[in-house]
């Protein structure tokens, strides 16, 4: 019985090892090309990384578009965020705008994992905050209408 046990187990043992086998011809360009992109040496601080190279704010603070991201902010930012700049999970609102750039902000908001590989400042903020900020899976609208109510924090008129 011994016998037959430890057949079955050198069998389960043999097939678990073979199917590594099967994945070894699989491609992984994708991954390498993956890597090159995310190279620190390409990233723009000002900007940050991600879709929007300009932002248009317009001439004063939308009042519209700052009531929408005061209600997304409240779903999806404000449990771990203040307004004023005292830090709560992640660092206060408060003069974020001054800080940053318009770009900058809606990349974050938008596609944070790269960034936070990548920035220096955010690995800095990632230090004391020890909290990564997760992908809030924000829209561009979303990411907008948020920069104007940061921005109405901020005294924007």
């Amino acid at each position: 019985m011994n016998k037959m046990y430890l057949l079955a187990v050198g069998l389960l043992l043999f097939f678990s090892c073979g199917k590594e086998k099967t994945n070894a011809g699989e491609d992984f360009t994708k991954a390498s090309s993956t890597e090159t992109s995310s190279d620190p040496s390409s990233y723009d601080p000002k900007r940050g990384e991600g879709k929007f190279t300009t932002v248009d704010l317009g001439t004063g603070l939308d009042v519209a578009m700052a009531s929408e991201g005061e209600k997304v902010a409240g779903v999806k930012c404000m449990s771990c965020h203040k307004l004023t700049d005292e830090r709560l999970v992640g660092p206060g609102w408060k003069g974020v705008t001054e800080r940053r750039t318009p770009e900058w902000i809606m990349n974050f908001s938008t596609n944070p994992d790269p960034m936070i590989d990548k920035d220096p400042e955010l690995q800095a903020q990632l230090e004391l905050c020890l909290v990564r900020m997760p992908n809030q899976a924000l829209t561009d609208d979303d990411a907008r209408h948020i920069l104007e109510y940061m921005r109405q924090n901020d005294g924007v008129k």
